[in-house]
């Protein structure tokens, strides 16, 4: 049944309302319960002029190859590493996603992440479920007061963990490669390995992909030391995982701290044998406010673009 405002393709499952938004005003395709895309394209391909995905589905080229008048991607999240933003500027597709709105939420989860690891939360909390209390104190944390958080990706997103940070009394550093920014006090550092000599807690907040992989291999983990902490909550390829285990294996680093992994969902065997780490499953946004105000942007992103053609938040590629 075909609705005035046209056919929208959607990657994957998405938030409810957004979800609900999208069918109650859209002829809507769920691409993950097409089984022959191929035979469907013949049929659909051509009406499809916008898709919906999210950060972590992400958009294949091939599958893109059969939408001929496809016209724009407005995608869930902030990363927009699983698409091929060179791509789609071959074809002219926009590109939009949902800046801004996720900020605060993924802050705290990086506060929440050095307090964790620091004061040892969640072993702590493991240590009194299997009745350990009774047999003895729990070892000492560490306070995060007075310590340095040096970020890794100055963002938008690293300045509202560094306001955090400051709130906590902590100094604050940043890695900008090129360069620092001319109205931001925090002490900046051209050298990767330099801000990790020099900070207790490594933050990561870098987008992914090829420019980023592995940013973080051993040598800088070395760099980090045997008193400093890694907290990740920027995309598991940014760190090699093998480096980061053997550097937690061998005292290298105190811990870390990760929200997200190089192949999620699966978290490699020798991490969740690790009292000194911290696991969780991708929820740097993950709050009921920050997910709908994000579903809200992605449909404003659609209605905008059908309406006038013009993405609210787009990304220049």
């Amino acid at each position: 049944m075909s609705n005035s405002r046209g056919d929208v393709l959607i990657w994957g499952p998405m938030h409810g309302a957004l979800m609900k938004a999208l069918e109650d005003n859209f002829s809507v395709h769920r691409r993950w319960e097409i089984s022959d895309f191929s035979s469907w394209a013949v049929a659909y391909g051509a009406s499809i002029q916008v898709v919906v995905t999210s950060g972590v589905y992400g958009a294949d080229n091939a599958t893109l190859d059969l939408l001929p008048n496809l016209q724009a991607i407005t995608s869930f999240g902030v990363g927009y590493d699983a698409v091929d933003t060179a791509y789609l500027a071959r074809r002219g597709i926009q590109l939009s996603n949902t800046p801004q709105v996720l900020n605060h939420s993924v802050a705290e989860t990086a506060l929440a992440l050095m307090l964790d690891v620091s004061r040892r939360i969640s072993e702590a909390e493991r240590f009194v479920r299997a009745g350990k209390w009774q047999q003895g104190k729990f070892p000492l944390g560490r306070d995060l007061r007075g310590k340095t958080c040096g970020i890794v990706g100055l963002g938008q997103i690293g300045k509202a963990i560094a306001k955090l940070a400051s709130a906590f009394e902590m100094k604050v550093a940043y890695y900008r490669p090129s360069g620092p920014y001319a109205d931001v006090a925090y002490a900046h550092y051209p050298d990767l390995r330099a801000l990790a000599g020099a900070a207790d807690y490594l933050v990561l907040v870098v987008p992914g992909g090829d420019e980023t992989r592995h940013l973080i291999d051993r040598d800088v983990l070395r760099a980090l030391g045997a008193q400093s902490f890694l907290i990740n909550v920027a995309r598991g390829s940014v760190v090699d995982e093998g480096a980061l285990i053997a550097a937690l294996r061998e005292g290298e680093i105190a811990g870390a701290a990760l929200d997200v992994f190089d192949d999620e969902p699966n978290v490699p065997a020798e991490l969740l044998t690790m009292d000194n780490v911290v696991l969780l499953p991708h929820i740097g946004s993950g709050t009921q406010e920050t997910r709908q105000a994000m579903a809200d942007l992605v449909y404003d992103n659609l209605l905008s673009f059908i309406d006038n053609g013009v993405l609210v938040t787009p990304v220049v590629i």
